[in-house]
């Protein structure tokens, strides 16, 4: 079956269509820090507005742990969306309650309204099935169609993204459309040479991935935490970094499987080694092969790769047609060990083909370092189920839609 879109739903004009999106943006004293996923909803939501339909946005935000909690309110949320459509849009107090009953009721054709928090209700995020079935059906008296558009949650079964579209008539918004169709194009038939550019902190998150793409990609650079595990295998040592001692055998499963299958495994050549984890910690870069001869001895950490990696790194990802990106190369938020990332991601910004930036901390990282949406193909809006995607995994939220890999 193909995937259920927009155009599947026939005339939406005066009908309640309630658009499951992923609103989970970062909060610092109630103030959005990152409006990337807000702005992502727009072509959805402007396409219903453009139809007359009464639009119902429901998202989740932080983990609340099934109760309010004014910290993860999606007030602020709702104030930007208004701000961003140029209408005024409402916001109800609760999900399901009172006040979302009356929010709702009170809309007009081409309306926005927002609802709290889906996960100030256990029920949402609920192990047992009949619990988010209940909460699914509370939510599916407040419309008539279901939108789906939350691409970061559709590897949850969860009740707004599962139970929801089997109770309404539903589909796919253009968020999720468009996402499929860019990691369609990382794994079916990309343009060579296709690279893939790893970071983060663990390996552990990275393995299937690791394991789906070797055989499909010409060239896999690692870096961030993960690559201490990598350069450890190879017999590196590496002082207090950040090392996944359970996992060597399997990574050295991984640099053997690369040189099997022709696959060209990039890692780091230096790295920048600080005395502790902090951003104004003294460091100094160091080959790989000397990461523990520093000032810090066999106590020091490996807080992003170095200068001549970072090169290395950006020629190769320049020279290739298509880019995929996870992870950042350091940790980016202090800014003495933000020039891995930052050189990665210029580097894609030269890409001749598909550049794409693969959600999670990589898209925060690029927003933070000065670099905006339009520089790259693609920035996606769901690290996980990016990940899960290319992994291979059959994801609930786009099975109960109609895609099947």
């Amino acid at each position: 079956m193909a995937l259920r879109t927009l155009d599947t739903l026939g005339s939406l004009a005066g009908k309640r269509v309630i658009v499951r999106a992923d609103l989970n943006v970062p909060l610092k004293d109630a103030v959005i820090t990152d409006d990337g996923r807000v702005r992502a909803t727009l072509p959805t939501l402007n396409a219903l507005i453009d139809q007359g339909a009464r639009v119902v946005v429901c998202s989740h935000l932080g983990r609340p742990d099934g109760a309010p909690d004014d910290r993860y309110s999606l007030a602020p949320v709702a104030e930007r969306l208004s701000e961003l459509l140029g209408s005024p849009v409402a916001f109800a107090r609760d999900t399901v309650g009172e006040s979302a009953r009356e929010t709702v009721d009170g809309l007009a054709d081409g309306d926005v309204a927002v609802l709290e928090n889906l996960r100030f209700n256990a029920g949402e995020t609920s192990k047992d099935d009949a619990e988010r079935r209940a909460f699914a059906q509370q939510l599916a008296a407040l419309g008539d169609v279901l939108v789906s558009d939350g691409f970061g949650v559709v590897h949850r079964k969860q009740a707004s993204v599962y139970e929801l579209a089997e109770l309404l008539p539903s589909a796919a918004g253009l968020l999720i459309a468009t996402e499929l169709d860019v990691l369609d194009r990382l794994t079916e038939n990309p343009e060579r040479p296709y690279t893939v550019v790893l970071g983060g902190s663990k390996v552990s998150d990275k393995l299937g991935v690791i394991e789906h793409l070797l055989p499909r990609v010409d060239r896999l650079l690692i870096g961030g935490g993960m690559m201490f595990t990598f350069l450890k295998a190879q017999g590196h040592a590496v002082g207090k970094s950040l090392l996944e001692e359970d996992q060597l055998e399997r990574v050295r499963g991984y640099i053997a499987t690369a040189q099997e299958r022709g696959v060209e495994l990039v890692l780091p050549v230096d790295a920048e080694v600080a005395a502790s984890f902090s951003a104004d910690a003294a460091h100094v870069t160091a080959d790989v092969d000397g990461l523990e001869d520093t000032p810090a001895g066999a106590d020091g950490l490996g807080l992003d790769i170095g200068p001549r990696t970072a090169e290395q790194f950006a020629d190769v990802i320049r020279s290739s047609s298509t880019v995929f990106w996870n992870g950042p190369m350091g940790v980016f938020e202090f800014a003495d060990f933000a020039h891995g990332t930052r050189s990665v991601a210029q580097a894609l910004t030269e890409v001749d083909g598909l550049s794409v930036v693969g959600g999670g901390d990589s898209a925060a990282a690029v927003r933070q370092l000065g670099f905006t949406d339009d520089q790259f193909g693609h920035i996606s809006t769901g690290g996980g189920a990016s990940l899960e995607f290319l992994e291979g995994k059959k994801l609930p939220g786009l099975e109960v839609l109609g895609w099947s890999q």
